[in-house]
């Protein structure tokens, strides 16, 4: 039986209910500029090491929360779990990014493709259980994937890409072989998040973060279309409550409206687009997440909150003229850069929750 939940701001933010102040949270919030996790990540000899073993994945997910006064936890993991279950032999080299020992380029291997066995990621599901155990209530926690997309982009490259041209040249020669990758991904993913959510998770994302690479058209026929699937597949309550469910574009201001209307609760911006426009784009139908620029976090305490206050302003007032509630989570507009002095983390945590509790007055 787990622990009530002694805060649970981001759930209610994620579904336009009233909070005290803005919650927040990093993406990549366990990460490499932290020296506790690199202590971690160095005892258990591999970055594979560390996502494959509950024990670790736990006491990462957790070294953010001793620092700073973050309103979630995100499982640690990677976005790749999936692919490799399928049998693609992922490995990470020193100094390199992922990298897929059987890459899915032509008709035989697509032919091969299958949802994974959900028994071949138990060490995701055993984290998840054991996170939520060891959190004792004092956040929620939020699981993940990678959206069909942006998992296919690995499994046809076989790694990184600065141009997709691999990938992008299968959608444009074979899009029948892509649309089966996309359908394969998109059963897998959605059986993937329910397990999470069976394990712990309390809310769920979905990183679509290769979609803006896509032509306006492909993005919707390959992207949007697998990723609004795994939403309408998804559980959308545990333990009594609405398990949220977020979906972020990299790129994808351009389509936010489309976006907004995949049936999440929560849309993630990246710092492209101001929150005020997303706002009014979208009519506060959903919640949004964002989205200051990752890199501000070099720029001195003073810098980093000055520019969270113009993120927070540019939201506005999350009460309406009308009496109806619009959700905001703070978060980066992508991921936390390893190089980030940690102690601008504290000035970013505390200008956050100060000036959105003034906000509220």
């Amino acid at each position: 039986m787990n622990a009530p939940l002694r805060n649970d701001t981001f759930l209610r933010a994620c579904l336009r209910q009233p909070t005290e102040y803005t919650p927040l949270w990093l993406m990549r919030q366990a990460g490499r500029y932290l020296p506790e996790y690199n202590a971690t990540r160095a005892r258990a000899g591999s970055f594979m090491g560390l996502a494959t073993s509950p024990q670790y994945a736990t006491e990462v997910t957790l070294q953010p929360l001793e620092r700073y006064a973050l309103d979630a936890a995100i499982l640690f993991s990677d976005i790749l779990t999936v692919p490799d279950a399928m049998g693609l032999g992922l490995s990470f080299a020193a100094g390199e990014g992922p990298r897929f020992a059987k890459p899915v380029r032509d008709e035989a291997s697509v032919a091969a493709l299958a949802v994974p066995d959900m028994d071949r990621l138990r060490y995701v599901f055993d984290a998840v259980t054991s996170i939520r155990k060891a959190l004792a209530g004092r956040v929620p926690l939020i699981g993940f994937s990678g959206s069909p997309w942006t998992l296919a982009c690995y499994m046809v490259e076989g790694a990184g890409s600065d141009d997709y041209r691999l990938v992008k040249s299968m959608l444009y020669a074979r899009p029948d072989l892509m649309h089966r990758i996309l359908d394969i991904n998109a059963r897998a993913v959605a059986a993937y998040l329910n397990a999470q959510i069976d394990a712990g998770a309390q809310a769920v994302m979905v990183f679509d973060s290769w979609g803006g690479v896509l032509a306006d058209g492909a993005f919707q026929a390959f992207s949007l279309d697998y990723t609004r699937r795994v939403v309408s597949a998804l559980k959308r309550e545990a333990d009594g409550r609405r398990v949220p469910v977020i979906v972020f574009t990299k790129g994808g201001g351009l389509w936010l409206e489309q976006i907004a209307a995949c049936g999440a609760d929560v849309v993630g911006l990246d710092w492209t687009m101001g929150l005020g426009r997303a706002r009014a784009l979208v009519d506060d139908r959903v919640a949004l997440q964002g989205n200051l620029d990752p890199n501000v976090l070099f720029a001195p305490p003073e810098a980093v909150a000055r520019e969270a206050v113009a993120v927070l302003d540019a939201f506005g007032s999350p009460q309406r003229a009308d009496g109806r509630w619009g959700g905001h989570v703070f978060n980066l507009g992508h991921g936390i850069s390893q190089y980030t002095p940690p102690e601008h983390v504290t000035a970013l945590v505390e200008a956050v929750h100060s000036h959105s509790r003034r906000l509220r007055r």
